[in-house]
């Protein structure tokens, strides 16, 4: 497999970021007392790139990676998903979500793939929060920034987690540091999928690449230009646009739900540190 395409400015000094987010995982897990995290993984290049850093936090043997196939579900996902935990060595396991999924949508037969998809990224995070009560663990986020920028994600499905490693890094960063970390290329190379139905693929739904988001996020959002800079700079003026308004639409799946404000100290905005209270 070719090394994973990233550009200048977003190449990272790989060993110190594994140091400082495995160092996040260990002290955002350790801090309020939990012993060990699960992740849900769909044998993608971001849930394995979690997990691992995960194990290489907590030990193998204080992670749980739970699949939780549907049954228009690749196998691949599935082998893709026990291959990562098999190399590891964390606890694996395999949940299926069909009856549950079929159960609720007998009664709604003419339901569009999008309420499909919602349904079945709700259903996952449900299970992982089950068994995140019955292990004691924390659930780990697997969502990217190119994801949570473009709000590309189930609102309290995928984008649910008590804390999120990867949450910072741009899709093309994720397969940096995942090639450095030895994910196997074939997770890291193959094509990015939600796997809610049969064919869907991540940029064919967006209508565009990760490399060539990920360079306008990065002037859009870190280098903070307005769009007449960038289209200056040679992004088409219609793809600015369209990335623009998918960012702007969807803030409201990145903030807590906002609670109308009639105290003097308002939890989203008056009472509001990066850590617990006191902790």
């Amino acid at each position: 497999m070719k090394p994973p395409v990233i550009m200048p400015e977003l190449t990272l000094d790989w060993d110190l970021c594994t140091k400082v987010l495995t160092g996040f995982i260990q002290s955002e897990v350790r801090r309020p007392g939990f012993p060990r995290v699960i992740v849900g993984i769909s044998g993608g290049v971001d849930s394995s790139l979690a997990v691992t850093l995960a194990a290489a936090a907590m030990g193998p043997e204080n992670v749980w990676g739970v699949s939780m196939p549907y049954k228009s579900s690749s196998p691949e996902s599935v082998s893709h998903a026990r291959l990562i935990a098999d190399r590891l060595g964390i606890h694996f396991l395999e949940i299926h979500i069909t009856p549950q999924i079929d159960a609720y949508f007998a009664a709604y037969p003419d339901a569009d793939h999008i309420r499909r998809g919602n349904k079945m990224a709700r259903e996952r995070m449900t299970v992982l929060y089950d068994h995140s009560a019955r292990l004691g663990a924390l659930v780990l986020g697997t969502s990217n920034k190119t994801e949570l920028l473009l709000g590309y994600g189930t609102l309290y499905g995928d984008m649910a987690s008590a804390l999120n490693p990867i949450g910072d890094l741009y899709k093309t960063q994720v397969r940096g540091l995942a090639a450095h970390l030895d994910v196997p290329p074939e997770i890291i190379g193959k094509a990015p999928s939600a796997d809610l139905w049969a064919g869907q693929t991540d940029e064919g739904e967006l209508g565009f690449t990760y490399e060539a988001v990920d360079r306008l996020l990065y002037y859009m959002v870190d280098r903070r230009y307005e769009l007449p800079a960038l289209i200056e700079l040679g992004f088409d003026a219609a793809f600015v646009q369209k990335v623009f308004r998918r960012v702007q639409s969807s803030q409201y799946k990145r903030r807590p739900p906002i609670i109308a404000k009639v105290s003097a100290r308002t939890i989203d905005r008056d009472f509001r540190y990066p850590r617990d209270w006191g902790l």
